[in-house]
C-alpha cells in the first residue's frame, strides 16, 4: 500500500491497469536485479532493449501503423511510475520513449516516421537527444554546432555534453544551426544515424553524482555526413518552434518522475522508521518523526493531485508551457526536500549507498536542473503573471 492515496483519475483505464501489471512484471524480471550491475557498468545492458521492444514497451504512445503500441501519454506515464517506483528510473527509455520519438511523430515526413519508428519501436534503434554543448545549457539559441549543406547532404561538425543514453545511442536527433546568422530561426534538428556515418565518436561516459546506470556522455561530430531527408519535416530553421513545443511533455515527464521518487521516498521510510528502534521506542513513536512524515505526505498528495491534473490537461490537448513548468518547479523542489527529510530519518544509515534513500538523495538532485533550470521555470512562470 503506497503511502500516498488519492482517487485513481480517470485516464487510469481498466487497459491501463492491465499494461502497469505488465510493465512492472517486466521491470521485475528483467531490470531490478541487474540493477547493481546496470548502476557499476553506468549502462544498461544493449539488450534489455530489444527486449523491451518485444514486450511492447518501446514507443508505448506511438501509432501502431508506425509500429509503437498505439497508446496515449497516459502510457509513458505508467512507465515512468512504474520505473521511479522500482528505483530503475536510470533506465533511459522514458527519453526514447516521450521526448525523441514525439518529434518524428509530430514533424518528419511520412517517410521518416515509416523509416524511423519502427525501429524505435522495436530497440533496434536507442535514440537520444543532443541538446546540451559545453557552453551552452539552458541557452539553446546559441548552440554552436552547424549542420551545412552541401549538396544533397549535411555536414555535422560540433560538440555536446550531458547526453542522456548518449553512450549507447545509434540514433541521435542533433540540434544544430542550418544557419548561423539567424538565431534561433536557424536551428534545425537533424538525425544521425550513427551505424552509418564516419566522423563520429563518442567522448566519456560521465561520472556523475547520481543516475548512473544510464551512459550519459560527450559526443563529437566531425564532419558528418547525413543525407538532407535527415532533417526532421521539410524546411529548415524550424528546429527551435519544434523544441519549444515539445518542451512542455518534457517537463511534465520530470515532474512525473519526482512524484515516483517521491512515494517512494515515503514508502521506504515509513517501512524504516516502524522497523528501527532508539531510546527504547520505535522511530516512528518520536512526535518529530510522525510531525515531518506528516508534513512530507501533505506535500506529497498535492504534488499528485497536481500531476494528475496536468496529465489530464495534456491528454486533452491542453497543457500550457505555464503548467508544465510549475508541475518541473514544485515537483522537483519537493522530490529534493522529501528526499531529504527522509534521509535525516535514517540517520546515519541514510548516508550508506546500501539504503535505497541513499541513491534517492543523489539521484534526485539533477531534476532541477535538467529540461531547463528551476530558475529558468521561474522566469517561464512569471512572464504570465
Amino acid at each position: 500500500m503506497t503511502a500516498v492515496n488519492v482517487e485513481v483519475p480517470e485516464f487510469m483505464t481498466e487497459d491501463l491497469r492491465i499494461f502497469e501489471e505488465g510493465v512492472g512484471k517486466f521491470l521485475e524480471r528483467e531490470v531490478v536485479p541487474n540493477n547493481e550491475r546496470y548502476i557499476a557498468q553506468h549502462h544498461v545492458d544493449r539488450e534489455l532493449w530489444t527486449k523491451a521492444g518485444a514486450a511492447g514497451l518501446l514507443c508505448a504512445s506511438m501509432p501502431e501503423e508506425y509500429g509503437g503500441a498505439g497508446g496515449t501519454f497516459a502510457h509513458e506515464a505508467v512507465i515512468i511510475d512504474q520505473l521511479g517506483k522500482r528505483g530503475v528510473d536510470g533506465w533511459g527509455i522514458v527519453l526514447h520513449n516521450a521526448i525523441v520519438a514525439p518529434y518524428i511523430l509530430h514533424y518528419g515526413t511520412e517517410e521518416q516516421k515509416k523509416r524511423w519508428l519502427p525501429r524505435l519501436a522495436s530497440g533496434e534503434l536507442v535514440s537520444a537527444i543532443a541538446m546540451t554543448e559545453p557552453g551552452t545549457g539552458s541557452d539553446l539559441q546559441n548552440v554552436k554546432t552547424t549542420a551545412k549543406r552541401d549538396g544533397n547532404q549535411y555536414l555535422v561538425n560540433g560538440s555536446k555534453t550531458f547526453i542522456t543514453n548518449g553512450g549507447t545511442a545509434n540514433f541521435i536527433i542533433v540540434v544544430s544551426k542550418t544557419d548561423t546568422t539567424k538565431g534561433a530561426k536557424g536551428i534545425s534538428l537533424v538525425c544521425v544515424e550513427t551505424d552509418e556515418v564516419e566522423g563520429f565518436r563518442r567522448g566519456r561516459v560521465l561520472d556523475k553524482l547520481g543516475q548512473k546506470a544510464n551512459d550519459t556522455a560527450e559526443l563529437f561530430f566531425d564532419d558528418v555526413r547525413v543525407p538532407t531527408e535527415n532533417l526532421i519535416g521539410i524546411d529548415e530553421g524550424q528546429g527551435f518552434v519544434q523544441l519549444m513545443q515539445q518542451l512542455p511533455q518534457e517537463r511534465l515527464i520530470i515532474a512525473l518522475q519526482a512524484l515516483a521518487v517521491i512515494e517512494r521516498a515515503l514508502d521506504v521510510t515509513g517501512t524504516y522508521v516502524k522497523e528501527r528502534r532508539a531510546f527504547g521506542k520505535q522511530i516512528i513513536e518520536f512526535q518529530n518523526t510522525q510531525f515531518k512524515l506528516a508534513e512530507c505526505k501533505t506535500e506529497a498528495t498535492v504534488g499528485k493531485v497536481f500531476c494528475h491534473h496536468c496529465v489530464d490537461l495534456h491528454l486533452r490537448g491542453k497543457l500550457d508551457a505555464t503548467m508544465a513548468s510549475m508541475a518541473k518547479l514544485w515537483l522537483t523542489d519537493t522530490q529534493c526536500k522529501i528526499v531529504d527529510e527522509c534521509l535525516q530519518l535514517h540517520g546515519g544509515y541514510g548516508y550508506m549507498n546500501e539504503f535505497p534513500i541513499a541513491r534517492m538523495f543523489a539521484d534526485s538532485r539533477v531534476q532541477k536542473i535538467y529540461g531547463g533550470t528551476n530558475e529558468i521555470m521561474k522566469l517561464l512562470i512569471a512572464r504570465s503573471l
